[in-house]
């Protein structure tokens, strides 16, 4: 039998302290990667925070015009501003969210909410053809959004699996700005599912102007 000195036993199968060591080294570098793709950290998703001034969205409208003209995040006709990432035509949910709110403008004025646009990083013609066949007569929806301030918004991005998707194109993201063109409020996804109700949402900006409610999450 051969002996083992106390202390320094090592378990069968187990990695050696050198390799113990690469891998925390690894870990703190934030390297390691998943199917050869690169990790990203929470921070660089994270870069819009509650009360910080909004990325300038400057964006032509399918039907003409551009975003600027709606004078987004200014208290026009409304506290609130409410602008709406999608994923694009490929997408069913996508397009049931879409048909809620071009049906529920109204409503969602009445809230207190003055500007709506829809965003996505669609090219014109297929930007065009989801309004047409969406039917959103009233909705304002603008295309052409890039990856770069798609990620200063802290959009996640996705890469094309199926046909019919475009080879990259942002998730959803609901962000409220407030009249001074800051952040109130923001929900993202990394998917298609889990997008807030709204009415839910209606209800809660109705909520935050009857009792002054703040931002939050900016600490």
């Amino acid at each position: 039998m051969v002996g083992v000195s106390v202390g320094t036993a090592i378990a069968v199968g187990a990695p050696s302290p050198g390799v113990l060591d690469d891998r925390r080294a690894e870990k703190r570098a934030g390297s390691r990667t998943w199917n050869n793709r690169p990790r990203r950290t929470v921070v660089e998703d994270m870069t819009l925070t509650p009360m910080s001034k909004a990325p300038n969205l400057s964006l032509p409208l399918t039907t003409g015009g551009s975003t600027d003209e709606l004078a987004l995040g200014a208290g026009v006709d409304g506290r609130f501003t409410l602008v709406l990432f999608f994923r694009g035509l490929h997408c069913p949910v996508c397009r049931k969210q879409l048909s809620e709110f071009n049906r529920r403008l109204d409503d969602i004025r009445s809230a207190g909410v003055g500007r709506v646009v829809a965003v996505s990083m669609e090219t014109a013609e297929r930007s065009a053809e989801l309004v047409e066949s969406w039917h959103l007569d009233r909705l304002p929806v603008a295309y052409g959004l890039s990856e770069e301030p798609a990620r200063e918004w802290g959009l996640y991005i996705s890469t094309s699996i199926k046909d019919g998707e475009p080879p990259r194109f942002n998730e959803p993201g609901m962000f409220v700005l407030d009249a001074d063109g800051s952040l109130y409020w923001s929900s993202v996804a990394t998917m298609p599912f889990g997008r807030p109700a709204l009415d839910d949402v209606l209800d809660a900006l109705r909520f935050a102007q009857d009792s002054d409610y703040p931002a939050r999450g900016a600490a």
